[in-house]
Formats: C-alpha cells, structure tokens, sequence
C-alpha cells in the first residue's frame, strides 16, 4: 500500500473522538469511526432516530472525513481543504493533512457542534 491510511486514520480520529461525550459513538473500530447526535433527529425521515454528525473511514483508495454539519450548513473553507472535497461534507485524504488542514478542520467540528447544541439536536 503506497499510502499509510492507518496513520491518516489515526491523525484524524482525535478531531471527532475530542466529543464523544457530547455525542454518541455508534462506530469505534481500527477503520472506522462515527459519531450522531444524542437527541432524536427533528427531521421525519429520521423516525426519531439520532442524526449523524461525523465520520472517518479507511477506503480502498483514500481516508474520508465526513462532517454533517457542512452539508446542513455549508461555510467557506480555505482553497487547500476544497482541494480535497468531495461532495458537500466529505474529504478525501491519502496521507495525514498538514497542520494548517488539521487546524481548519478542528474549527470546522467544533463549529458543526456548536450549530447541533444551538438547533438543540
């Protein structure tokens, strides 16, 4: 494997790991890692169910950070973090991001949970 995903793994689990308690763990394995909201999501699609808040996985070809709030309520982000989007809430890594990428990043979790404390999910 020419990419190191498990390191990528592990530099990245801490940014969403950091509020576990503030969220519920629902996945927790070497290759992956998922957190919901505690409260039952308000959208009726969700039949009451928790909402997803953020994720990371092990792919065949990269290590994918999602982060719902995003999706939910999109926000500017640098030109070096869009480089690695795909879609409206993922991103796409091969190797750990750089210290700048991490810093957005945490910034960008911290604020998706601002927003879910504020919207009371």
């Amino acid at each position: 494997m020419p990419h190191d995903f498990e390191a990528t793994f592990a530099a990245l689990k801490p940014i969403l790991a950091k509020y576990a308690k503030s969220l519920t763990v629902k996945k927790d394995t070497p290759t992956e890692y998922t957190v919901y909201s505690k409260e039952p999501s308000p959208f009726p699609q969700h039949k009451g169910q928790p909402l997803f808040f953020g994720g990371i996985k092990i792919g065949k070809a990269y290590v994918s950070f999602h982060l719902m709030p995003l999706y939910m309520r999109p926000t500017k982000i640098s030109p070096e973090l869009n480089k690695r989007m795909q879609g409206k809430a993922c991103f796409n890594f091969k190797s750990a991001p750089e210290p700048e990428l991490m810093k957005e990043l945490k910034a960008l979790t911290a604020e998706g949970l601002k927003q879910y404390r504020e919207r009371k999910w």
